[in-house]
């Protein structure tokens, strides 16, 4: 029972904010070299609020393509919904194998590690979009350490 307790919230793989918060500056980057996953969000046109909770980014999204990437916050700036994990969740999420509970966005919120608000709409329309587009650093390093 004890084990179990801790279990439950504790980060179940290594990580640094820092790390993470730099993985999640290479997703632009990734997208761009993903084609399928661009196609798959071309009816998708969206100002969100994504990242890590420590440091979440403006993120303007259009036929598929992040054509703006800014850290928040931005004076002004309006998003439609935002998803912000911790970055314990965010390494987890992107580890090669992620453990049960940390390997999909909606359990991540579920499990009180990410957070998901604003009108949902465009979010569920294109869920596997995103994520998709949220796993691209698990695909090109095997995960945060």
């Amino acid at each position: 029972m004890q084990s179990e307790r801790m279990g439950r919230d504790d980060p179940p793989v290594p990580f640094s904010s820092d790390t993470v918060i730099a993985a999640f500056k290479t997703i632009p980057d990734l997208l761009a070299r993903d084609e399928t996953l661009t196609a798959r969000g071309r009816w998708l046109d969206v100002d969100c609020l994504l990242g890590p909770s420590t440091q979440p980014f403006h993120v303007a999204i259009r036929y598929g393509k992040i054509v703006d990437m800014a850290p928040a916050p931005v004076l002004m700036r309006s998003w439609r919904f935002a998803y912000r994990a911790t970055p314990a969740a965010l390494a987890a999420y992107w580890h090669e194998m992620p453990p049960a509970g940390w390997h999909d966005l909606l359990a991540l919120t579920k499990r009180g590690q990410a957070t998901l608000e604003g009108d949902l709409h465009s979010f569920m329309t294109h869920l596997q979009y995103f994520k998709d587009l949220l796993a691209l650093p698990r695909r090109s390093s095997g995960g945060v350490s």
